[in-house]
């Protein structure tokens, strides 16, 4: 096999905060646990006549890991968007109030508040939306303000959809 910066590596698979993610791996080592359960309670009980058993430790906390929801997908667009509408706003109507920011925030109040990793995702989207018109606009133009124009509307539809389909 080649060596050096070019060499091939075989990809590694993904470990997720040191738990199994092959459910056959985790189902050989749930299997090899409980057949190696009773052997492992039978020697215990054969040393433990000699000594009292220890007392029992406090469970250590459990793990939340953090799902995806159906509508994350749709959210982070909403986000993408917010940045974006924030960006022209400023850019074409500095004096007309911009609630885009501020619905940003209510967002990640409502959809994020306990979970920092979405929240760090959906914040990552408006930041990306609000660079990616930075990049190409410095000053308020006439494709600027049909591009507001557009996103708007498509974040009106796109929050519309998302409590439609999954709203309470």
């Amino acid at each position: 096999m080649r060596s050096g910066p070019f060499a091939l590596k075989r990809p590694q698979k993904p470990v997720l905060l040191g738990l199994m993610t092959s459910s056959r791996a985790a189902f050989a080592a749930l299997s090899a646990i409980l057949l190696l359960a009773p052997l492992a309670a039978h020697a215990a009980s054969k040393t433990a006549k000699a000594e009292p058993a220890p007392a029992a430790q406090p469970a250590p906390p459990a793990i939340v890991l953090e799902q995806d929801a159906p509508y994350d997908k749709d959210l982070l667009r909403l986000s993408e968007i917010l940045g974006s509408v924030h960006y022209l706003r400023g850019l074409c109507t500095p004096d007309m109030p911009d609630p885009s920011r501020q619905q940003m925030e209510r967002l990640l109040q409502l959809e994020a508040a306990k979970e920092p990793q979405r929240k760090q995702k959906l914040t990552a989207a408006f930041n990306r939306g609000y660079r990616s018109f930075a990049a190409l606009h410095s000053t308020c133009t006439a494709t600027a303000l049909a591009a507001e124009a557009r996103y708007r509307a498509e974040g009106a539809t796109l929050a519309t959809e998302i409590t439609a389909r999954f709203g309470n």
